[in-house]
This record gives structure tokens, C-alpha cells and sequence, in this order.
């Protein structure tokens, strides 16, 4: 019952989508901190890269960057295929990439509909899809692979704000975790999500022009969440510690579904 054992995931193979930023970036940290390999995906390849090259550097870890659109089916399999030139295996992958979109009831548009659905709930799936094969190779009884989804509180309580496709693909995102895993468990791949609450981020920096006082205040704990928050509860889902849980989604907000409810404004 050693900390360092039951809870470690050194030397495991990680895919982190939408890792360069915001809470991405704070699991591949946490992965990389504590003896993994990680792999990093955004649409961005600038961006991608120059966050490789600076996380594996903080960490003296291998991080590697493989830019990529998630949004289209094509894009998931140019990126499956890059990984499996040069992985035989994966043992965890991490699905966050996602997008936000905020428009009036009476103005929301079928484009920013769209963009959310496609991302936040079809890249999902079929990321999942098309790494199983990788995930399967790795995947014992013993030690299971494993697939986590970043959900959100808005996919649990009602949002503050007019992001209607958000909130709904988040609901799709828990409830397909559910299924994923009553289906994948059979083969040792264990999936489970994260629900994250208000985390310091550009998608949601950008709705409130990262003014987070308001939003600190209304949290029962009176912070926002820190990368120690979501990148250990990560790390739990991805170790022997986790390896009994399955088909969870886990609210990771300082308590504000449990305590509040929300909204949305006028």
C-alpha cells in the first residue's frame, strides 16, 4: 500500500488530446512529473511543439507534440497513425480536447452548433475507436489500460452562460463514459471522466476577461482549481488505485454542483 507503487504510472504511454493548454496540459504535466511518456495533440503545431519542447524540459521527460485536427474522423486517423509509428502500445488516453461556443438562444448558429458536437462529443467516440487497438496491446487484467474523458460541471448543472451545445455534448460526453465502459471493461480498458469546475483556462478566460474574482467568490472553496486538482485525480484514474473504478464521472469543482446551482444569465 505504498504511495509510490498503488499510485504510480511511471514509464506508462500517454495520449493527451488538446494537451498544450489549460487542463490538458495540466494532466500531461502531472504525467510527465511523475516517470511517464506523453503525447500531446492540438490543432496549433506552433503552439504544440513549443509546448513539448518546454514541458520536457521542466520535467527532463519525453513529451512529444503530433498536431492534429480531432474534429473530422480523417483527422483522428492521420493522428492514430502517427502515434502507432512510434508506439507498439498506448496505456492511457486522455480525451479533452475540446471548443466552446456562446451565442443568444435566438441567434445560435448550426455552425457553432457544429463545431462544439463534432469536437466535444464525435472526437470522442471515435478517438477512442481508433486507438483501441493500441490500448488492447497494453491492457491486462492486472493492469488495465485506461480511457479518460473530460467532461464538465456545465454537463451536470446548468451553465451560466448561453453555450448550449456545450453543456449538452458535456451530458453526451458522461453518459457515453457510462457505455464506453460497460463495453471496454470486458477487454481490461477501464473508462471513466472527469467533470472538471472553473479551472484558469483560455475557453472560459475569454468569457469572463480573465476576471476570475467573481467566479472565486461564488466557489465554496473560494479558488479556482490548480493543476495539483485535476492532474492527481488523473493520475488516481490511471494507477493501481484506480483500477476499481469504472464508468465514473468525477466532479473535480471545489464542491459547486454540490452546493449551488447555476443560471443562465440574461
Amino acid at each position: 500500500m505504498k504511495i509510490d507503487e498503488i499510485f504510480s504510472v511511471k514509464n506508462k504511454v500517454a495520449v493527451v488530446t488538446g494537451g498544450s493548454r489549460g487542463i490538458g496540459e495540466m494532466i500531461a504535466s502531472a504525467y510527465l512529473a511523475n516517470g511517464a511518456r506523453v503525447y500531446i495533440t492540438s490543432r496549433k503545431a506552433d503552439i504544440c511543439d513549443a509546448k513539448a519542447i518546454e514541458l520536457s524540459e521542466r520535467y527532463d521527460a519525453q513529451c512529444i507534440s503530433l498536431p492534429s485536427d480531432l474534429s473530422s474522423v480523417e483527422g483522428i486517423d492521420s493522428f492514430v497513425r502517427d502515434v502507432e509509428s512510434l508506439e507498439e502500445s498506448i496505456d492511457i488516453l486522455v480525451n479533452n480536447a475540446g471548443a466552446a461556443w456562446a451565442e443568444p438562444i435566438d441567434k445560435f448558429t448550426e455552425r457553432g452548433w457544429d463545431k462544439v458536437m463534432d469536437l466535444n462529443v464525435k472526437s470522442v467516440f471515435f478517438s477512442t475507436q481508433k486507438f483501441l487497438p493500441l490500448l488492447r496491446k497494453s491492457a491486462s487484467q492486472d493492469d488495465p489500460a485506461r480511457v479518460i474523458n473530460i467532461g464538465s460541471i456545465d454537463g451536470i448543472g446548468t451553465p451560466v452562460f448561453e453555450t448550449y451545445p456545450y453543456s449538452a455534448s458535456k451530458a453526451s460526453v458522461h453518459h457515453m463514459t457510462r457505455v464506453l465502459a460497460a463495453r471496454l471493461v470486458k477487454e481490461n480498458i477501464l473508462v471513466n471522466a472527469i467533470a472538471p469546475g472553473p479551472f484558469p483556462s483560455d475557453m472560459l478566460g475569454a468569457a469572463v476577461e480573465h476576471n476570475y474574482e467573481g467566479i472565486i467568490s461564488r466557489n465554496p472553496v473560494h479558488r479556482m482549481g490548480r493543476a495539483e486538482d485535476v492532474g492527481g485525480l488523473a493520475i488516481y484514474l490511471s494507477s493501481k488505485a484506480g483500477s476499481y473504478t469504472v464508468g465514473e464521472t468525477i466532479t473535480c469543482d471545489g464542491g459547486t454542483i454540490s452546493s449551488s446551482g447555476h443560471d443562465l444569465s440574461e
